[in-house]
């Protein structure tokens, strides 16, 4: 079973970093967009939300007020970026940038559904469903790439802000890596958790690694669709 060695320890959690005080995020991946009710790969394609997704990000608010943060940041695609300005609006905090936070970019088969990809893309959809650690989709990014990236950025924000809490606003695949990296799952394991539209997942870093707190805290939704199964 594969594992990233830039960032995980033989037994599965994350490489410690040299400061004792903790960092709590709230992570979210964006409200709903048309692409995820048809069930299509969005990866980097950016795409906006719709209407359930906008209802969403609002709903989040009550949620978020109950908490103080340091910082926010988000993936600067659409769909993430309007997910929090909409939720964060009030809480007298400025939403920073963080492309690092982006999608995990998935070649030939971004805009495709299954059904398609079976069609057009066979081969590459084979190594999708097998989560297969180091196919890159051709044209995109392999899945060790994308968690280096993604937990690497999430090293740095936790060293940046600790003893703080972080809100942070991002996408089904980052919230896969990040919730593998706290439990020590494989990434080519099947995903046997969700990953649900606007839902808020809780995880804190210390000197230990990663920490489950919550996840998929959706109670200030009516409904929420989870990320494609894989």
């Amino acid at each position: 079973m594969a594992r990233i060695k830039a960032c995980f320890a033989d037994d599965g959690r994350i490489l410690s970093m040299p400061s004792t005080q903790s960092t709590r995020f709230c992570l979210i991946r964006h409200g709903e967009t048309d692409w995820n009710s048809e069930k299509r790969i969005q990866g980097q394609i950016d795409i906006g939300l719709n209407t359930a997704g906008e209802s969403q990000a609002r709903a989040l608010r009550s949620a978020l007020a109950e908490h103080a943060f340091a910082a926010v940041y988000s993936s600067d695609l659409m769909r993430a970026w309007r997910t929090a300005h909409i939720a964060t609006s009030g809480l007298g905090l400025a939403v920073s940038s963080a492309p690092t936070l982006r999608e995990r970019h998935f070649g030939v088969l971004q805009g495709t559904t299954t059904r398609e990809a079976g069609v057009q893309q066979p081969h590459a959809l084979r190594h999708h469903q097998a989560r297969t650690p180091d196919y890159d989709y051709e044209t995109g990014e392999s899945l060790i790439a994308f968690a280096a990236r993604i937990m690497g950025e999430l090293g740095a924000l936790a060293a940046r802000h600790a003893g703080q809490s972080v809100l942070a606003f991002t996408h089904g695949g980052v919230l896969d890596v990040v919730y593998r990296a706290a439990t020590g799952r494989a990434l080519d394991v099947p995903r046997d958790f969700q990953l649900p539209n606007a839902a808020c997942n809780w995880l804190e870093h210390s000197a230990n690694g990663w920490r489950l707190i919550s996840w998929a805290d959706c109670r200030h939704l009516q409904r929420a669709l989870d990320e494609i199964l894989e």
